[in-house]
């Protein structure tokens, strides 16, 4: 597109590429398996992990903030999370956060330090977490979708103004169905993964 075309009399402003089109797809395909990924490390395996805690936001100096703004987060061993506050006066109000989110887990405190023992997870909780996974990935799939949707309309938009062939269009909806295709395989594979990993004893 030449540096002067940009600003076209039409008040809409010009319509997008075919190239264009197809980047965006990617890039909104992109977003959806990164947030797939945010969403599975608050599903709880059975092995302590300091991203377990990721989603959860403590009340502190007025604001919310993340978990990992307000303290240290370690696993000294395979079903313990010890969390250091950097400010000892909001360890109640981090206890309370931990104890308020979803997560199921009953922390402790010395008073300088919060110990999260880590339960090993009934066969029933694993089969609760595998089918809110399940639900997740088929979500996630159908905002991949979602997203192919959205480019063949731009496709059929840039046919009817003339600015693309038939043959372009029919070429640019094969490219999209492949993408497509190819991050279904992804969203896949990632549930799969996490499937493993909360089965595993």
């Amino acid at each position: 597109m030449k540096p002067g075309q940009q600003s076209g009399g039409a008040p809409a402003g010009p319509s997008p590429s075919l190239k264009e089109v197809e980047s965006t797809a990617k890039q909104r395909m992109e977003k959806v398996i990164a947030a797939l990924q945010h969403a599975m490390t608050n599903l709880r395996t059975g092995r302590a992990s300091v991203n377990l805690f990721d989603s959860i936001h403590v009340e502190a100096y007025g604001s919310q903030m993340p978990l990992n703004h307000v303290a240290t987060l370690h696993v000294p061993e395979p079903s313990l999370v010890t969390i250091q506050p950097y400010d000892v006066s909001q360890i109640g109000l981090i206890e309370k956060a931990i104890r308020a989110s979803d997560l199921g887990l009953n922390p402790s405190n010395d008073g300088k330090l919060i110990r999260v023992p880590i339960p090993t997870l009934t066969e029933e909780r694993r089969k609760e977490m595998v089918k809110r996974l399940n639900h997740d990935a088929e979500e996630h799939s159908i905002l991949v979708r979602n997203v192919r949707r959205d480019a063949n309309e731009s496709f059929k938009k840039l046919l009817k103004e003339k600015t693309i062939s038939e043959d372009d269009e029919r070429r640019a909806v094969e490219e999209v169905q492949k993408l497509t295709d190819s991050y279904i395989v992804k969203v896949d594979q990632l549930a799969k993964a996490k499937e493993k990993e909360i089965m595993q004893v």
